[in-house]
């Protein structure tokens, strides 16, 4: 029995694989003849032009009903909405234009370059009056992966464009930090947000190994090199370093946000708790509620909106290595993510 169980198993992967490959295949095919454009190239989205689009058809099919009324009313609207478009010019007859940008964070902040060079796309072209929103989507991560992405995000600042991070669903740890950088920060009424704290965990088999007499030596350079470890033994002096530096990367943290927003009590919020957006915006953790397609809705009457994304160049045999990595790396944000729900949920 258990035979035949490695052999479905085994008969099992390599079907997801086939699968993998034939999926990856017809996506470069669809790619080609549906005219996006190649890889590495910006994508542009006319949001505007798509939202007409729609409305056109909706007063298509409302005309082709038997109550002008319906008509009527939606013909006014738009009529009010291109008036609106018309209206909100700066004094050189400029249009507003706002840019659309997507990040999705995963543990490494892995879109953190991409961001970077969309970011370098746009202060090319970008006028003063212009916006920028994000639509950030990150329960954390990796420290340093997530200071990457936020120093590309806060180009945007130094560079005096005006920015807003717009938050569906979470917002927490690494993803805050990026977030607390925007000029306005907007949160749906259930996403999570804060979790301004720092966690670090190692797993240490010494005892293990030592019951069946296995040594480990490690062998450093400097005091500090290794202060915890998965095979030696570890000391107290070890733990208190290692807590020190977690407690450094916290402060460094905190000092981060403070900036940014300096009106949050700092003492309340940095403790590693994590909010909703109703809560979060009793505490200054954002400053509106509402979902991202509501925020862009309302910008769509007055501005002219551009969804942006840089689409990079990779190998066929890259992108099959990518998504079986993907594919792992994923289940184990799962179990990550549920984890950190549990502490969402408490309430």
């Amino acid at each position: 029995m258990g035979d035949v169980l490695k052999e479905l198993a085994m008969f099992s992967a390599q079907l997801v694989l086939v699968a993998v490959v034939v999926a990856i295949v017809a996506s470069a095919v669809l790619r080609r003849r549906d005219g996006s454009p190649p890889l590495g190239q910006l994508q542009l989205e006319d949001m505007n032009a798509r939202h007409e689009l729609r409305l056109k058809r909706l007063k298509q099919h409302v005309g082709s009903q038997e109550t002008p009324k319906g008509w009527s009313k939606v013909t006014l609207w738009f009529g009010k909405h291109r008036g609106r478009k018309q209206a909100d010019k700066n004094q050189d007859g400029a249009e507003a234009h706002v840019w659309v940008l997507d990040f999705h964070g995963d543990l490494k902040a892995s879109g953190a370059g991409r961001l970077g060079k969309e970011i370098s796309a746009l202060l090319d072209v970008a006028e003063a009056n212009d916006e920028v929103v994000l639509k950030l989507e990150s329960p954390g991560g990796l420290v340093h992966a997530y200071g990457h992405a936020a120093a590309e995000f806060d180009r945007l600042k130094q560079a005096g464009i005006s920015t807003t991070v717009c938050v569906d669903r979470v917002a927490a740890s690494g993803g805050y930090l990026m977030a607390c950088g925007a000029d306005k920060l907007v949160a749906a009424p259930f996403a999570v947000l804060g979790s301004i704290g720092v966690i670090a965990q190692v797993p240490n088999i010494h005892r293990l190994l030592k019951r069946h007499d296995i040594d480990v030596e490690l062998h450093t350079a400097g005091r500090y090199k290794r202060t915890l470890t998965l095979l030696g033994e570890n000391d107290d002096a070890g733990r208190e370093k290692f807590r020190e530096d977690l407690e450094t990367v916290h402060q460094l943290f905190k000092h981060y946000v403070a900036e940014r927003r300096p009106a949050l009590d700092m003492e309340q919020i940095a403790s590693g708790e994590s909010w909703y957006g109703s809560e979060a915006l009793a505490l200054g953790l954002i400053d509106e509620l509402g979902t991202s397609e509501q925020y862009l809705a309302e910008k769509l009457k007055s501005s002219r909106v551009t969804a942006l994304r840089l689409v990079e160049r990779s190998s066929l045999a890259s992108r099959l290595g990518m998504a079986v990595s993907l594919g792992m790396e994923r289940g184990v944000q799962r179990v990550i993510e549920s984890l950190e729900a549990s502490g969402w949920h408490k309430r």
